[in-house]
């Protein structure tokens, strides 16, 4: 084998491996791991190790590639009676945030640093877009009210799409091109945003039929052709000149509330796929910096992260969230949780290929400016929920089923495991009243296994292995949620057990 090739493998293996290390040192320090992936390439890079990267092209398609699998499993992970409550929210703050936060964020830009209208609203858009990977990655470790997460995360899933087109047009007038009209910019949005969606919809729900109907030979290929779903519904949106970041996320968040095979080994490996892709995301963007020039780019950093921390992200907020009845308190926490992470790095590579005069300005400001500010939003977030008394209590997890299909018995193969929180504990097995075609067969309880009888009672901790016909696995499935959230008695207490009616 050729020994670069061996070498860029050792490389890479010894990457990922201090990644993982990095990520265990920054939940003791409360640092947003982002941080130290930059760090560590940064110290690959020319001014540690010396190691020589400036392909800026390369850096924005591999960028590009990272974000897809980080916005699919953002959408595999997310659920869907969350998001229901929080579109309008998210979709406000993904075009009129955008809009108002570019405006005031650009105005004073022009005021305090005196550069051109074009230039600096450029920047602006640059660093307009909140981070998908930042927000889930700090977020949902947070005990936050779900509407309020979910706001965020939907708006970091879908305000890609219109930064990425302004970012585009503004590099286009910066080098004198052609950019058309003004009014083409808002339609053009507005097109991308809808197309991208119904194809993500069309995509994830006929791949969620395809994957339910069809037996594949190893359960392996579950997990692969669930990602496989959101790249195909990427790559069909972006060749029709729709928003693929929209039509991936969707598309796996109707893939990850559908009812599948192999359902959370898929969510698990699209999670361990979206964690390595953030590692190299940041290592390679953390490669492509010069540290040379950052100390230049520092005191524009500050003046631009300042007016969007302090006044440019406020006031989106405000102008987004005025019809939603969210509290003060909440669109505060809102405000400050505006997280920028890989996205605007990413996004500072296209005036870069484009050639934009002062592009590496903008690079450079960017790079700082996320470096800083995520430093001082991602350790001061817990705090600011607390002080604004936002938190919410963390509830019992909900019960996972997980199931396999028996092709020529027509029937499905199903496990689940009860959770410590759960009221299954405790019930006697004919109190589940599952279908007559589905039964508990077997039982899992400290490392011993017995097969159950109706004497039996699900204990916490208990892995259960269940068979019911094809027809009635998903009734089954409900009864299994029903009873974990209310108990033996949940049918009287109206508890149906769908998986849009948790809080």
């Amino acid at each position: 084998m050729n020994t670069t090739v061996t070498v860029a493998l050792a490389v890479g293996a010894v990457v990922v491996l201090l990644a993982a290390v990095a990520l265990r040192l920054a939940d003791r320090l409360g640092l947003p791991s982002l941080l130290l992936y930059l760090a560590i390439g940064v110290a690959l890079g020319e001014s540690g190790l010396g190691v020589q990267f400036e392909d800026y092209s390369l850096t924005q398609t591999l960028g590009v590639a990272a974000l897809l699998v980080i916005l699919a499993e953002g959408g595999l992970t997310t659920r869907w009676a969350d998001v229901r409550r929080a579109l309008g929210p998210g979709l406000s703050l993904a075009t009129v945030g955008v809009m108002v936060s570019i405006g005031v964020t650009g105005a004073v830009s022009v005021w305090l640093l005196g550069w051109s209208w074009g230039f600096a609203l450029l920047v602006a858009a640059v660093i307009s877009s909140t981070d998908a990977a930042a927000v889930f990655a700090t977020l949902r470790r947070l005990p936050l009210p779900r509407r309020l997460a979910a706001s965020l995360e939907t708006e970091s899933g879908l305000n890609d799409a219109p930064v990425i087109l302004l970012v585009v047009v503004l590099s286009d007038v910066l080098t004198e091109g052609t950019s058309g009209p003004w009014w083409q910019v808002p339609v053009v949005v507005v097109a991308e945003l809808a197309g991208g969606a119904a194809l993500g919809l069309l995509v994830g729900f006929g791949g969620a039929e395809l994957l339910r109907r069809v037996a594949l030979p190893l359960s392996g290929f579950y997990p692969l052709a669930t990602l496989a779903l959101c790249v195909l519904a990427f790559a069909g949106a972006s060749l029709l000149h729709t928003s693929g970041f929209v039509a991936v996320y969707l598309c796996g968040l109707v893939l990850g509330n559908a009812t599948l095979p192999h359902r959370s080994a898929s969510i698990g490996f699209a999670e361990g796929m979206a964690s390595l892709a953030q590692i190299g995301l940041f290592v390679m963007l953390g490669l492509l910096v010069s540290p040379a020039r950052l100390p230049d780019a520092v005191g524009p950093a500050l003046v631009v992260g300042g007016a969007l921390l302090l006044l440019a992200r406020p006031l989106s907020v405000l102008a987004s969230l005025v019809w939603f009845r969210f509290p003060p308190r909440q669109q505060a926490f809102i405000a400050w949780a505006g997280l920028r992470g890989a996205v605007p790095i990413v996004v500072a590579t296209f005036p870069l290929t484009a050639q934009v005069p002062g592009a590496t300005t903008v690079f450079d400001t960017v790079f700082v400016l996320v470096v800083v500010f995520t430093l001082v939003q991602g350790w001061s977030l817990p705090w600011v929920a607390r002080r604004l008394g936002i938190g919410a209590p963390l509830t019992p997890r909900e019960i996972q089923v997980e199931a396999a299909p028996l092709e020529e018995l027509d029937a499905e193969l199903m496990q689940m495991t009860v959770p410590s929180g759960s009221r299954l504990h405790g019930v006697y097995l004919p109190e589940l009243r599952l279908p007559e075609d589905a039964a508990v067969v077997l039982i899992v309880r400290q490392g011993r296994s017995f097969v159950p009888d109706e004497t039996t009672r699900l204990m916490r901790g208990d892995q259960a292995l269940l068979v019911s016909a094809r027809r009635s696995r998903a009734e089954a499935e409900r009864r299994l949620r029903a009873v974990s959230r209310a108990g033996r008695l949940a049918m009287w207490r109206g508890e149906s057990g769908r998986p849009d009616e948790t809080d």
